[in-house]
């Protein structure tokens, strides 16, 4: 006996196919949902840390420009506390610097050379004066820059021919000079000198010694 299968195969197999294709698309979808759910949630996790590590962040530089704040305005008063020092140990040094100006032009004024006229603005002095003749004026300007720690930088601003008249002699020549030097204070001074006093120490510890 010959069976015979009426009904239809062909629609059914397309049918079975057709769930399995839906059921792998929902399915999909719904892994696709929770994978996004999870990247989500994490990025959220992330950013929550990121912002409250950035907001601690923010708490502890706003504490520390307090705290420079308050460093730069020590800083500032010390600053000026030291200025305020630095300008009342200048006064009391300037107090004798006419003194020392005096003393040490007396000591370094060569034979031969007479100071008329002397001039001080701050730690300038203008010295007016006439020698016997210019070699007197180079050897006041040597000794001025090189003998004593009390005067910087001297300068020769002008030197004139003159002549000078003598009781029952014939008129002599002169030279009318006049020199700028700078004044050093007395803590500056005072450090010239040692070092000049080692300089000196050191340049006759390496002299060789005289022969017999």
């Amino acid at each position: 006996m010959i069976l015979i299968n009426l009904l239809p195969h062909r629609e059914a197999a397309r049918k079975r196919r057709r769930d399995v294709f839906n059921f792998s698309l929902g399915l999909s979808a719904l892994l696709g949902v929770v994978i996004s759910s999870a990247m989500y949630l994490w990025f959220q996790h992330t950013e929550s840390t990121q912002l409250a590590t950035n907001q601690t962040l923010q708490t502890e530089i706003r504490k520390l420009e307090a705290e420079i704040k308050d460093i730069e305005g020590l800083e500032a008063e010390i600053a000026a506390l030291r200025a305020r020092q630095q300008a009342v140990e200048d006064l009391q040094s300037d107090r004798n610097l006419p003194v020392h100006l005096l003393t040490e032009l007396v000591n370094q004024l060569p034979d031969g050379v007479f100071i008329s006229k002397m001039l001080q603005a701050g730690q300038s002095v203008t010295i007016n004066g006439t020698a016997q003749s210019n070699e007197r004026v180079s050897e006041l300007l040597r000794n001025l820059a090189n003998n004593t720690p009390w005067f910087a930088k001297p300068e020769l601003v002008e030197i004139v021919a003159g002549s000078v008249s003598v009781a029952s002699r014939e008129p002599k020549r002169v030279s009318n000079f006049v020199i700028r030097v700078g004044l050093v204070r007395a803590t500056d001074a005072e450090k010239g000198a040692t070092v000049v006093s080692q300089a000196s120490e050191a340049t006759k510890l390496v002299q060789p010694p005289a022969k017999q």
